[in-house]
């Protein structure tokens, strides 16, 4: 598997992908497991500037094109930011997914990340597994995206 310089990846159509299928698409503003306003792919009012609120609607489009503006401003490069180590195109999309779903404070604090600077890839696959809790609860849903974000990270 070829690495590169961190600071020149960006996320790959795949991860992309892999994200708006884990998110889903909902037109219509939601309160998510832990009761925080969502919209379109997962977009919070973190991420949207403004709050989500209950009455709010957004098209697929819409929704795409902010996912893809998110991961440009804010995912990516929290993941350049704290990786200090060259990856691969998986690790990178891998990484920036559990930006995207957990948040950039997370991620600086994990032991996934600590491991990665450290070159234990393999460790920090494992701890992908980890993180498979909202609000104190296991979710299955959460379970089965840790395990696919870390078969893309081993990828």
């Amino acid at each position: 598997m070829k690495r590169y310089p961190v600071k020149t990846m960006k996320m790959s159509q795949a991860g992309v992908d892999f994200i708006k299928e884990k998110e889903g698409f909902r037109g219509k503003a939601y309160q998510d497991s832990v009761g925080v306003w969502t919209i379109g792919y997962g977009t919070t009012a973190a991420a949207l500037g403004k709050p989500v609120t209950p009455d709010m609607t957004m098209t697929e489009e819409e929704a795409t094109k902010y996912l893809v503006e998110h991961l440009n401003d804010s995912y990516e490069p929290s993941v350049r930011r704290y990786v200090t180590t060259e990856v691969t195109q998986g690790e990178f999309d891998a990484m920036t997914s559990f930006v995207y779903n957990l948040g950039s404070g997370n991620f600086k604090r994990s032991t996934l990340l600590k491991k990665v600077n450290a070159d234990d890839f393999q460790g920090a696959a494992n701890e992908f597994l980890k993180w498979n809790k909202a609000g104190g609860k296991v979710l299955s849903g959460l379970t089965k995206r840790r395990e696919e974000e870390r078969k893309i990270f081993l990828s």
